[in-house]
């Protein structure tokens, strides 16, 4: 059948509203030890423009070498420790990072290690629909073939951040983003499926991608596994087999966890009724959608709706 398939990583990264910002990076010189509290509800980003050094993550056994053109996405808040060598006593980073506009935070002596570094703040579904399918920290050797678009917005970034011509912020944003995606689809590619989680795994399995880009192409469709099947070639249970070996659910759990998603994010930004939604997302009742809904979120859309909008009113 012919079927229209969509990307389910450009979906997840629109659904939890993915924003960047980049800061005024580092310069480290001889013997010196950064210790980094938690990233706060953010992903933290930084790339090695000259030198090297060693990344220790919290709960993660093995220290990580970078080298020049090296990058890393530390995807969980966990404290990290960033060294010119092992041995080295770390201090604090916040007091370092406490600089006037303009200038470059310093550690050490000399300037032998240059960094450029960011976040990635995303919104409040983001933990459960991507960090928590990603490993801890995702680190992009820049010497590698399959580095050098990574490298090429890393140069474009830093040469924004240093000339600063017009409309820089917003050059570097978009440009954070893009490389964003660039190291998600390496990781991908580079640790295959076995190394991801969740959806994530499955757009790395030959036989799963097809049917996840159908059901994303396609969310109101009333799918069947045996649709999903030949979308994929393979045989109805063979599907099903992959699909819950790489996702951890079934395909039409999958399907009824992305209607929710699509339905949650259409309570938080505009003023549909149930009714409209339940329509839009491939419910043919609002009866039908919001049992669903219940069963997934422990809430009805109703009282989600009523939640979210206190919450904000109280924030506001």
């Amino acid at each position: 059948m012919s079927v229209h398939q969509a990307d389910p990583l450009q979906d997840v990264l629109t659904l939890v509203g993915t924003t960047s910002q980049m800061s005024i990076g580092l310069i480290a010189g001889g013997e010196w030890a950064l210790s980094f509290r938690p990233p706060a509800a953010a992903v933290k980003f930084n790339a090695v423009r000259r030198g090297h050094c060693l990344l220790t993550v919290d709960g993660v056994p093995e220290q990580i070498k970078l080298d020049e053109g090296d990058c890393f996405l530390l995807t969980q808040p966990r404290a990290f420790t960033l060294a010119s060598g092992p041995g080295v006593r770390p201090i604090p980073a916040k007091p370092i990072f406490a600089v006037p506009d303009g200038d470059v935070p310093r550690v050490g002596t000399g300037d032998d290690t240059v960094f450029i570094g960011g976040r990635f703040d995303f919104g409040g579904r983001a933990q459960e629909l991507l960090l928590d399918v990603l490993p801890p920290v995702i680190h992009v050797p820049g010497g590698t073939p399959e580095a050098a678009t990574v490298r090429w917005v890393l140069d474009q970034i830093e040469a924004e951040l240093r000339d600063r011509p017009v409309a820089s912020t917003l050059i570097t944003e978009h440009l954070a983003l893009v490389m964003l995606i660039h190291v998600l689809r390496l990781h991908l590619t580079v640790t295959g499926a076995g190394a991801a989680t969740g959806w994530l795994a499955g757009l790395a399995d030959p036989v799963v991608a097809p049917a996840l880009r159908a059901v994303h192409g396609r969310p109101a469709h009333p799918w069947t596994v045996a649709q999903l099947a030949d979308v994929a070639a393979v045989s109805r249970s063979t599907l099903a087999a992959r699909f819950k070996q790489a996702v951890g659910q079934g395909p039409l759990e999958y399907l009824t966890g992305w209607r929710i998603e699509l339905a949650i994010d259409r309570l938080r930004r505009g003023d549909e009724t149930v009714a409209m939604i339940a329509r839009e997302v491939g419910y043919g009742s609002e009866s039908a959608l919001s049992n669903a809904f219940k069963r997934v979120t422990g809430a009805s859309p109703r009282e989600y709706r009523r939640r979210i909008r206190s919450a904000a009113h109280l924030s506001g």
